[in-house]
């Protein structure tokens, strides 16, 4: 069975670049977006932990400026945004956490345990707040080592 905890993260300051497209289609943009921002990351000051990218997005956005899917690293504090990158702040927040190791085309099956572990607990997940996957290894699609956060109260 894999790890289903709960856990809280304080805020967080990414830089890193935004994808907006259909739904369907996220999956393979994102990798691609994760490899162009590979190739720049030394043009982002201050990172925190340059080995580890953060993924952030809304499952239901209040608005079309926090629609898409955000890749990023997270920085102590925004000292200059890259051309043609964007900084994202998430407030502190509470997560149903799981890790998803395998591949790319099944971190699907992870997120429903997620979502039924959440409803067996009890917990409320919070659509409209920003949900965050911690890429930990992504250089293989086949092979991903990414934290899935989903928010809930």
């Amino acid at each position: 069975m894999p790890d289903l905890t709960q856990t809280e993260l304080g805020e967080l300051k990414l830089i890193g670049i935004r994808i907006i497209c259909p739904p369907d289609q996220y999956p393979a943009e994102i990798p691609k977006a994760i490899h162009l921002l590979s190739e720049r990351l030394t043009e982002i000051k201050g990172a925190i932990n340059p080995e580890q990218l953060v993924g952030a997005f809304k499952v239901e956005e209040d608005s079309p400026e926090e629609d898409g899917y955000w890749i990023g690293i997270e920085v102590k504090e925004f000292i200059r945004v890259p051309d043609g990158m964007f900084s994202l702040k998430i407030p502190p927040q509470k997560y149903a956490s799981i890790r998803h190791k395998g591949p790319n085309d099944e971190i699907g099956n992870s997120y429903r345990k997620l979502h039924r572990w959440i409803e067996e607990k009890g917990y409320k997940r919070l659509k409209n707040k920003w949900h965050i996957e911690i890429h930990h290894s992504w250089e293989r699609l086949e092979d991903l080592d990414i934290e899935l956060l989903d928010t809930i109260a």
